[in-house]
């Protein structure tokens, strides 16, 4: 297997809560209110082509609105079917500068890959300005004739990640470890806050599939497993070799993801503002202006 390339599920499209919009010349992101499903393509002039599944599970909506989707997650382990850190990116090429767990955190420098406390970004002197921000990627599986194949969420939203960390993690051990067997679905929910102005912010829940309890959904996971092992699915080893293939990089999101991550979740900061807060030189690069701040926050601590 070649090292520095991270091995990630297949992914035939993506789960979105918004789009990108093209305001006084700038490509700028925009939330909604409805789940869209898009392919992997995208076109001058519509941006994100839609897929198949999403005309067919919004024809099956009352009002055109696509608010839930039946998913299956492909791992039984948590932490497989949904990725999430702190990231920092370098805009301009969409690479990943620094990736950290609120603990420790891989932080490219000009002498490669380092280890360093990553204290979150709030306390982190790169961090601000905003360019450092939790980002999470949710694999899951709509299409039962593709066993592998998933479809890709990708959220900096603080909301959407705790609340499917803790969903996941919850089923889980109700289940005794048999999340890739449970019949789920993502739900779209809203939610006002002082912050977001009592405005109504939507993020994504992850619930069982509507009419099913929870002791109906363990019994049919357990048949399922069951009927699974009879056949000579082995779900461990699927774990271990994805859990390897996640590890076989320093970075798990490479560039090209990283300009998408860029354009639709970052929208593009006054200049002299971001100088101004945190206290960076007019760059020559992005990356070299993080080391330059991370360097002066050392002297400033010894």
């Amino acid at each position: 297997m070649i090292k520095g390339l991270a091995i990630t599920p297949p992914i035939l499209g993506r789960i979105s809560i918004g789009r990108v919009v093209e305001k006084n010349g700038k490509r700028l992101p925009e939330k909604d209110d409805q789940f869209t499903i898009t392919s992997q393509i995208q076109s001058k002039e519509s941006g994100w082509v839609k897929h198949p599944l999403d005309e067919q599970l919004r024809s099956q909506t009352t009002n055109q609105k696509l608010r839930t989707i039946p998913v299956r997650v492909i791992f039984n382990d948590p932490e497989l079917n949904l990725r999430a850190e702190y990231s920092l990116f370098d805009r301009q090429t969409g690479r990943p500068v620094c990736v950290g767990d609120g603990q420790t955190c891989r932080r490219l420098t000009n002498q490669g890959v380092e280890q360093h406390p990553c204290p979150s970004p709030d306390l982190c002197p790169l961090a601000q300005g905003g360019h450092c921000k939790p980002y999470g990627r949710l694999h899951v599986n709509l299409d039962d004739s593709d066993e592998f194949g998933t479809f890709i969420f990708r959220t900096t939203g603080f909301n959407s990640i705790r609340t499917l960390a803790a969903r996941l993690s919850y089923y889980s051990a109700a289940s005794g470890g048999l999340l890739s067997c449970l019949p789920l679905q993502l739900t779209l929910r809203g939610k006002s806050t002082t912050q977001s102005y009592r405005q109504p912010v939507y993020y994504v829940d992850l619930t069982l599939k509507d009419g099913v309890s929870l002791n109906d959904a363990i019994r049919t996971a357990k048949e399922i497993d069951k009927q699974s092992k009879e056949a000579g699915f082995y779900q461990e080893a699927v774990d271990f070799v994805a859990k390897q293939g996640f590890a076989n990089a320093q970075f798990e999101v490479n560039g090209e993801e990283g300009v998408d991550v860029a354009e639709e979740f970052y929208t593009e900061p006054d200049q002299a503002e971001v100088q101004q807060s945190s206290g960076l030189n007019k760059p020559d690069g992005f990356v070299q202006d993080i080391q330059q701040g991370l360097q002066r926050s050392v002297r400033a601590v010894n």
